[in-house]
């Protein structure tokens, strides 16, 4: 799951960032459209994928390494490291509570229950990873997404949906935090 979930959020990740202006640089530079931390945008991909033989929604989350340490230290007010974590337990602890606190997802109108997987840091960003479970069939699904408002109101929240390879997409730019699909 991990594995096909992390290929395809790569492939979109990497559209995203081919859009004109949406890009996260790493480095500072003196440009007037750059933000205190050195880029112009914040952005996170969150990409929920039904797998039908297995019933389930597998759920990825890609969020910038720097950003997202900073949030859960301001919000857990504790030192985060995702990058070389001294107790990767105490960080996975920290991520499970923090995505469940700002995600959540709704199939056919029922709460879906976010299973945690783990974490990955690649690069510049940070991949969480949950599971839903005896999630048979959906024909429509809702999400609730405030990942990272606490952090920017210049947040922008990308969705993806794929139920039946079919494939959804959302822009949640801040303060929206709604987004629906219907399959």
């Amino acid at each position: 799951m991990v594995t096909s979930i992390h290929r395809w959020f790569n492939i979109s990740f990497l559209a995203i960032l081919l859009i004109p202006g949406m890009f996260h640089s790493s480095t500072v530079s003196k440009s007037p459209l750059q933000g205190v931390r050195g880029h112009p945008y914040y952005i996170s991909v969150v990409e929920i994928n039904h797998n039908p033989s297995d019933k389930t929604l597998e759920i990825s989350c890609k969020i910038f390494t720097n950003d997202f340490e900073t949030t859960l230290e301001k919000n857990y007010k504790t030192k985060v490291d995702l990058v070389n974590p001294p107790d990767k337990s105490a960080m996975d602890k920290l991520v499970s509570d923090y995505i469940k606190k700002h995600l959540s997802v709704k199939a056919d109108s029922k709460v879906a229950n976010l299973s945690y997987v783990g974490f990955e840091k690649e690069d510049e960003a940070v991949y969480s990873y949950f599971q839903v479970d005896n999630v048979p069939s959906v024909k429509k699904i809702d999400v609730t997404n405030s990942i990272l408002h606490d952090f920017s109101d210049q947040q922008i929240n990308i969705i993806h949906c794929i139920v039946g390879g079919k494939r959804q997409s959302d822009k949640l730019d801040y303060p929206k935090t709604e987004a629906s699909f219907q399959y």
